[in-house]
């Protein structure tokens, strides 16, 4: 089977979601040329790289079988979450167990699995290559690009909504009017908030990267999705769309409006913490976040970053203006 082709049976069933997919295909052109010779997922936030945060996320819900889908110069990805015996056995050598606990961590997180992407044609297409090892289930889509907090719990939150009400469940982040051209853009049923605090609503509709006066609502779509498998029947004849790739925005769209067995879409709005990694500066940012609530580093680093702000705040007032 091509990975274009629709499984043999695309009913779709209810089923538990115990399967992540993580597209990880990207060349991260936008970091270079510290991505020339390393995957961008594998750049370092703290002291972990970006993708085992991602992982991590989709294990403490409970999702151990992960598929990567991975393109060209991504073999360090695999060589992160596999055993490195030297290593290991170096760091016994050394009694030094806390360094060993952390070597071993990201190989003890799930059963990996991965497929190349082939053709950069889209994330609508990445997710279509996963279609062999999910098969009739429903499933996760995790961004590398958005790091949620541990402390939230975004993924089991959907997972839940998926399990009460079918269909596809996307995670939403309120934006200000002016970003929503930066991301897909949900319509909502306005009378379709049915819990305590308004946090799940159901999606009439999707905008990829809209211009703000156009913009069904200030709800963008971040990269967390639990999809119904019958998406698999629908992303294998969806046309390319915006940059002539295949969309899941636009797939999404047709399940939105779909009273289909598998159909709907319902959205999570997120109000916790989000990191966003997917350029330079945003990366920055990220990387401080999380080093100031570092259970090991956190303490030092925001003193020294205290410090270091009150030192330029005052070299700025002392430096003479033009």
């Amino acid at each position: 089977m091509t990975s274009t082709e629709q499984p043999a049976s695309s009913v779709p069933t209810g089923g538990t979601v115990t399967k992540a997919v993580i597209p990880a295909a990207g060349m991260g052109t936008r970091f270079l040329p510290a991505t020339k010779a390393t995957p961008k997922e594998m750049l370092p936030v703290v002291d972990k790289p970006a993708i085992q945060y991602v992982v991590e996320e989709a294990t403490r819900a409970g999702l151990r079988d992960v598929l990567m889908v991975t393109g060209r110069n991504k073999a360090a990805l695999e060589d992160h979450f596999d055993r490195h015996w030297e290593l290991e056995r170096a760091l016994e050598a050394k009694g030094d167990k806390v360094r060993l606990a952390r070597v071993r961590k990201s190989t003890d997180l799930g059963n990996i699995h991965y497929v190349r992407q082939g053709e950069p044609l889209g994330l609508g297409h990445a997710v279509l290559c996963a279609v062999d090892h999910v098969g009739n289930h429903p499933f996760a889509v995790l961004l590398g690009d958005d790091l949620i907090d541990a402390r939230d719990h975004l993924l089991e939150a959907m997972i839940a909504v998926r399990e009460a009400k079918g269909g596809s469940v996307i995670a939403l982040m309120e934006v200000p009017r002016e970003s929503v051209q930066m991301y897909g853009c949900a319509a909502i049923d306005p009378g379709s908030r049915d819990d305590a605090d308004g946090s799940v609503v159901r999606v009439t509709g999707l905008v990829e990267k809209p211009d703000p006066a156009d913009a069904p609502s200030n709800l963008a779509v971040i990269g967390r999705y639990i999809l119904d498998p019958s998406i698999f029947k629908i992303l294998a004849k969806t046309p390319p769309g915006r940059g002539n790739e295949i969309q899941l925005t636009d797939a999404l769209q047709e399940c939105a409006a779909s009273s289909a067995p598998g159909g709907g879409v319902h959205g999570v709005i997120f109000r916790g913490r989000r990191y966003d990694t997917g350029d330079r500066l945003d990366y920055l940012k990220a990387v401080v976040r999380l080093a100031v609530d570092h259970r090991e580093l956190g303490s030092d680093f925001s003193s020294w970053l205290t410090g270091f702000v009150a030192e330029r705040d005052s070299a700025a007032q002392d430096s003479p203006t033009s």
